[in-house]
């Protein structure tokens, strides 16, 4: 059920329609409505034993690479069964009706491609794609290479998921990219996202002290909340449609 075209506020719509430039964070509650369950939720089934911050750690990989790497592989099979939801097309939808448009994910599922969005930006990686654990570049496993986890092509060295783990720092291009975003929009989104990790939750901080009209889309209060020009309730699925709709017809 999308959110009622009477609940969106006409001050919204105005600053959405005038908007020449909307950068959007999302978090993992867009990814839950497709069904990929979240960093926390995933400890199901075999892996429930386990505490994912024995799972998601350089030290942890370096300790036991096969176990990290197969919780991973288990991970890709989810994500590889979700399909993008109403809230991930609307957004892709968005992007088409403004000049300049940047999507900033923490999110590792790669969903808001699929969904059809362009300028993209994954904070925390893509669970998709392997990289080697000594050079860090982007690595395509071997086809003939049963090993677990797989070998480098060029240097011998494990390779592990592109994805940022505890302990490390975002990627330095891509947090770059997504604060210049922040502070050159005119309106800031911030959906499904707890606003507890840093440093994307400064992001939402620094479109605010910039002057950009910053919308909060939550089911849950988060410290943002009281901060955001506009929260509004509900699930990115019921919310976004709606408003693009409104917005734009």
């Amino acid at each position: 059920m999308e959110m009622p075209a009477t609940d969106v506020p006409e001050s919204l719509v105005t600053a959405l329609r005038n908007a020449r430039n909307i950068a959007v964070l999302t978090g993992s509650g867009i990814s839950a409505e497709s069904g990929v369950p979240t960093f926390r939720d995933a400890q199901t089934g075999l892996w429930a034993r386990y505490d994912p911050m024995e799972l998601a750690t350089p030290e942890a990989f370096e300790r036991d690479p096969r176990l990290v790497w197969e919780w991973y592989a288990w991970r890709r099979e989810l994500v590889e069964k979700a399909a993008p939801n109403p809230g991930h097309e609307a957004l892709a939808e968005l992007e088409s009706r403004v000049p300049d448009f940047e999507l900033l994910t923490q999110n590792v599922d790669g969903l808001h491609r699929r969904a059809g969005s362009r300028n993209v930006i994954e904070l925390h990686g893509n669970i998709m794609r392997s990289k080697c654990s000594v050079e860090d570049v982007l690595v395509e496993p071997r086809e003939d290479d049963t090993g677990v986890p797989p070998s480098c092509p060029g240097c011998g060295a494990f390779l592990r998921p592109d994805v940022v783990w505890f302990g490390e720092i975002l990627p330095a291009g891509a947090l770059e990219k997504a604060f210049d975003a922040a502070r050159d929009c005119d309106v800031f989104f911030s959906i499904g996202t707890s606003g507890l990790v840093q440093p994307a939750a400064s992001l939402a901080f620094e479109a605010m002290r910039q002057g950009a009209v910053v919308v909060e889309v939550n089911p849950d209060d988060t410290p943002l909340t009281r901060h955001a020009e506009y929260a509004l309730r509900g699930s990115a699925g019921e919310v976004l449609p709606a408003l693009v709709r409104v917005a734009y017809g």
